[in-house]
């Protein structure tokens, strides 16, 4: 055999062990912390929130193979965004994939009641608190602002730990004295009202105008006060 081609296998076959030395065999723990990553990087996330992510365990009858390219994720454009099945694929000359179940939680900071509260309770800070909840399991705004609360009452009966949200406190209450504030660019007048109905934060409620007694419509603004914009 001549020379050349002795050197031809022998560079071949350093080829295929070098190519076998580089391919991946990839553990479970690392696919864990791999989709953790991916998930984290690609789910939008409110404002001063968190996400938790719980990677399914990979069935252990699934062999994991090797790779030598580097793997890639997808998260299919249709969920729920709760539960999602992240697609592991290695694009190699003969490729495979691989789904994972995925739960997702999106925990937002929220204000709870620190202890077990009756209607028409005023809130401050002796029985709130902000804690970190999931966003799917509550109903209504979320209120995060300790300061923007104080001084607004229960709707109902709450028990503690119960989220704070528009739908179970009003700003400005039924029969409550309300300070109205007409203005416009660079004018503004103030004069006193008494509220018609319960309103939260952003709502538009029914206001009596004290001293001519007309009834006008006004945006709840902060803690008994609405806005009419002229």
């Amino acid at each position: 055999m001549s020379k050349l081609k002795i050197l031809v296998k022998i560079s071949l076959a350093y080829l295929v062990i070098a190519n076998t030395c580089s391919a991946m065999v990839f553990d479970r723990d690392y696919l864990n912390k791999f989709i953790k990553a991916y998930v984290k990087e690609h789910v939008a996330v409110p404002s001063q929130g968190k996400l938790l992510v719980d990677v399914s365990k990979i069935d252990p009858r699934i062999s994991l193979q090797a790779c030598l390219s580097s793997l890639t994720a997808n998260i299919p454009e249709k969920h729920n965004g709760r539960n999602v099945n992240v697609k592991i694929v290695c694009a190699d000359d003969k490729p495979w994939h691989l789904y994972v179940p995925v739960k997702i939680q999106t925990i937002v900071p929220t204000l709870v009641t620190s202890m077990r509260i009756t209607k028409g309770t005023l809130l401050d800070n002796s029985n709130m608190e902000v804690v970190f909840k999931d966003s799917a399991q509550i109903r209504g705004t979320i209120l995060s602002e300790p300061k923007a609360v104080i001084g607004a009452r229960s709707k109902r009966n709450l028990s503690k730990g119960s989220a704070i949200t528009n739908k179970n406190t009003c700003f400005v209450c039924k029969g409550q004295p309300v300070t109205i504030i007409a203005k416009s660019v660079g004018f503004e007048i103030k004069s006193v009202g008494t509220a018609l109905r319960d309103g939260s934060l952003g709502e538009v409620i029914s206001v009596k105008n004290d001293k001519s007694g007309r009834i006008i419509r006004g945006q709840v603004s902060a803690i008994n006060q609405v806005v009419i914009n002229l």
